[in-house]
């Protein structure tokens, strides 16, 4: 994708001018050289080489004597095939005045996205903590772009899992064991029962004869499921709270129940349809095993209810762009989905995507809902909302300890968000498709590639205004030719990329892009804030007002965009740490 860069455009333009208008701008890469000593940014002259036909050093050597000092570029030099280019400063620093810092280049599109998407019946558990935040950062990353998100939450509430526990619950649910009834207990019927299937292999004939019942509105199933359902969504929605994770559709793959009878009437119409084993499949191209849509049973499966629910969204909201966050796991499954969207003649398809990720470790061993013992003698999982509790458990003596003038509100909040951003950024800053041990002293870590760092120069920031009397904004008053400091520029010189990094991250479903941007930004900012304690002069809070506000207004685009960006990520930024 072309640079949003505010300045690359612009260079883009004037390249393709320099060149005597044979290129257009948008065929015309404009990056960051590999080392910030060539300059700002550096345009290639290999495509546009191969369209005119001419050598690329001797593009390059062109250009660079066209491209005379002006407002825009302060000087251009040729280095082989590349054109290396340094940007007025004046020209960057009076754009980062207006704090436009991400472009509505999304403005008009429409991008559903499925993500987090639990089972009922069981506990967010650790390893949901990817598909939840990674799905509500792209959500974020969207938004900022200007894009309308339809953030779904597509529980897991119908197949014959469910009719597993309504057979477990009539068989055991009277216990003392399972009271109260309620997320704790149900996930331990559930693995209870998928314990007994190993030694008695009927039950799992008993489970689908129950979800059959369910399927076919029986009203004591049809209640015992609702109630099952009403005791995990308050569960779920306790979680998402404290992490301020909000959805606009949470139906569910019940939601899709009136709906999958048109779908496989689709199916039947376009002669797709054909059985395998008693069961309805269809048989896809390039596919060794076909996409099964009705069991011998008659009832419904994953992949009818994604592909009701695939249409519904499509007709509901028109969207430009559909993401499943969903495990790698189902890379398959959402394969076949969307090839059997393309059969049924639904050019959208191509608009569908599946968003993988690796696996989620936690002490070099992959978490499930399906282990492990709790204090009560209970079979469940490592809960997501325990992992936040210590978290919180081991940040909160460092933020005491570094705030002793901090009240006892203000510090519990400080810590809370501090110690569910670390866990929260630990799983968004690796490459989604990548693997992830959870370290908790790298991860609450108030240095390194952590969530605090980054928190912490929030608040550094914050803390700057303060001791200067928060005065009002002077983003847009203060004289930015002022800032004439190498270690100011590089600040100033990354604030540019941010928007291009959300839309980089945006478009590739790569979280981890912003991540290490914001990282790469604090560092900048250290650098200069610790160059300041060195070099008096280059304090923020020098005696020069002039001086004095036009460094403030860098530290409060600096504070926005770490603002913005932690937000998209799922953090929040404390105002003191």
């Amino acid at each position: 994708m072309a640079s949003v860069n505010p300045c690359a455009a612009e260079i883009a333009a004037a390249v393709a001018a320099a060149l005597g208008g044979e290129v257009r701008p948008e065929d015309l890469k404009v990056e960051a050289p590999p080392r910030p000593e060539l300059g700002d940014f550096a345009v290639g002259m290999f495509a546009v080489a191969k369209a005119l036909k001419q050598p690329p050093p001797a593009l390059a050597v062109r250009v660079a004597a066209a491209l005379q000092p002006g407002e825009l570029i302060a000087s251009a030099t040729a280095a082989g095939p590349f054109v290396n280019i340094r940007i007025a400063r004046g020209w960057a620093l009076r754009w980062l005045a207006k704090k436009e810092l991400v472009p509505a280049i999304g403005a008009g599109k429409v991008l559903c996205i499925d993500y987090s998407s639990p089972n009922i019946s069981k506990h967010l558990a650790y390893h949901h903590i990817r598909s939840t935040m990674l799905g509500h950062a792209l959500a974020e990353l969207h938004r900022a772009l200007g894009w309308k998100v339809i953030g779904i939450n597509h529980v897991g509430d119908w197949g014959t899992t469910h009719g597993m526990l309504i057979a477990a619950y009539h068989a055991w649910g009277h216990e003392e064991t399972y009271r109260p009834l309620d997320i704790t207990a149900l996930n331990a019927l559930y693995v209870r029962y998928r314990a007994a299937i190993k030694e008695d292999p009927s039950l799992e004939d008993a489970a689908r004869a129950w979800f059959k019942r369910l399927e076919d509105g029986e009203a004591e199933a049809r209640a015992l499921w609702q109630r099952f359902r009403d005791i995990s969504m308050a569960e779920f929605k306790s979680v998402y709270e404290l992490l301020d994770v909000r959805f606009d559709h949470e139906g569910g793959e019940s939601f899709y129940e009136d709906k999958m009878p048109e779908v496989v009437q689709l199916l039947a119409q376009k002669g797709l349809l054909a059985e395998s084993e008693g069961a309805t499949v269809v048989w896809l191209p390039d596919e060794k095993n076909p996409l099964l849509v009705k069991t011998k049973d008659g009832t419904t499966l994953y992949a009818t209810r994604d592909l009701a629910s695939a249409i519904y969204r499509k007709r509901t909201w028109d969207f430009d762009r559909s993401l499943y966050v969903v495990d790698r796991g189902q890379s398959v499954h959402f394969r076949q989905v969307f090839k059997c969207l393309a059969l049924l003649g639904f050019d959208w398809a191509t608009q569908c995507e599946h968003v993988p990720f690796g696996l989620v470790r936690f002490g070099g061993k992959k978490t499930s809902t399906r282990g492990g013992v709790g204090g009560d003698g209970r079979d469940r999982p490592m809960l997501l909302k325990e992992v936040f509790a210590e978290a919180i458990d081991e940040v909160a003596p460092i933020i005491a300890e570094k705030n002793p003038e901090m009240d006892a509100a203000t510090a519990a909040a400080t810590a809370k968000w501090v110690g569910i951003g670390a866990v929260v950024f630990a799983n968004v800053v690796p490459q989604r498709d990548k693997d992830i041990d959870f370290d908790w002293e790298r991860a609450t870590s108030l240095s390194g590639d952590s969530g605090p760092y980054l928190q912490f120069t929030a608040a550094r920031c914050a803390g700057i205004r303060r001791k200067a009397g928060n005065p009002p904004s002077q983003v847009e008053t203060a004289d930015w030719s002022l800032l004439t400091h190498d270690a100011e520029w590089a600040v100033a010189r990354r604030l540019l990329d941010f928007g291009d990094a959300v839309a980089r991250a945006a478009a590739s479903c790569e979280p981890h892009i912003l991540a290490h941007y914001l990282l790469d930004l604090a560092g900048d900012v250290s650098r200069w804030f610790t160059l300041g304690n060195d070099e008096p002069g280059l304090r923020v809070l020098v005696d020069d007002p002039a001086l004095r506000a036009a460094r403030l207004a860098l530290v409060e685009v600096v504070r926005h965009a770490l603002e913005q960006g932690l937000g998209i990520l799922g953090l929040h930024a404390p105002e003191r740490m």
